[in-house]
């Protein structure tokens, strides 16, 4: 089974996406943490001495720099996630790579498309305000139910200072509209809030519940972002994806524009 991170969005798998929004945020090492059976996701970024020689003999040098690209998006560390137990489990995992700096922790689920990108609106956010920030979007009502929200005080345009995090709740016991996404910029004192964080029934720690805890102790934020957000996971959001990616790029844009206008209503 293909894991869906590298399931493909256009040409590329929607890993590279989050790795190329990596990149354009500035961001120069990338750690990937991974649970066994998905160790392609690290391999696709290797570099490929073969099946570059053999591609240059062939003379697709269009794929050869593409191949090229991936390699040089940024620097990848693959760390294995021994056992799946929740998300605040994924982020301990990377805990010594890390070694005591501020990180950016994006989840693969979400494709999110914005200039800037969502990672550098956060980060930007984070260094104005030194403390862990979360993306998030408002959702209508009847979505909160889904989702894990961030509650607490509008202190500015877009950015909230939270003082809980409710996953899944009812409208009704919540303030706020505000999902949580899988954008965070953290400070190294999130490891050991992990730590301090009980596990749920399925013996899962969940990242959300740890950030809650840092809230309760530290300045804490979310912030509204601006984009285009796809969950890869669901089969029509990627494909609204691929269309929006395609329009968004100089060599797809034209063909794409070309095959819509043609579509009957």
């Amino acid at each position: 089974m293909v894991p869906k991170e590298l399931l493909p969005l256009l040409d590329r798998p929607a890993i590279h996406y989050i790795v190329e929004e990596c990149s354009r945020s500035g961001i120069e090492e990338v750690i990937l943490v991974i649970s066994r059976g998905k160790e392609a996701v690290g391999d696709y970024f290797k570099p490929s001495p073969a099946l570059e020689a053999a591609l240059e003999r062939k003379g697709d040098l269009e794929r050869l720099r593409q191949l090229q690209e991936i390699s040089g998006l940024v620097t990848i560390t693959t760390v294995l996630q021994k056992d799946q137990r929740g998300t605040g489990d994924a982020v301990l995992a990377a805990e010594a790579v890390v070694a005591g700096e501020p990180f950016l922790m994006i989840y693969p689920d979400d494709v999110m498309v914005a200039e800037p990108p969502v990672a550098a609106q956060v980060i930007e956010v984070f260094r104005e305000r030194d403390a862990p920030i979360t993306a998030v979007e408002r959702v209508p009502d009847s979505e909160v139910k889904n989702y894990g929200i961030a509650d607490g005080e509008m202190i500015a345009d877009r950015l909230l200072r939270v003082e809980r995090m409710v996953e899944k709740p009812d409208p009704s016991e919540v303030k706020s509209r505000l999902a949580v996404f899988g954008r965070y910029v953290l400070t190294p004192d999130i490891f050991d809030a992990i730590r301090r964080t009980p596990a749920g029934a399925l013996g899962e720690v969940q990242l959300t519940d740890a950030f809650a805890l840092l809230a309760s102790e530290r300045p804490a934020y979310a912030y509204e972002f601006e984009a285009r957000r796809y969950d890869t996971g669901r089969p029509m959001t990627m494909l609204k994806a691929a269309i929006d990616v395609a329009l968004s790029r100089d060599d797809t844009r034209d063909e794409m524009l070309d095959y819509l206008r043609q579509l009957k209503p």
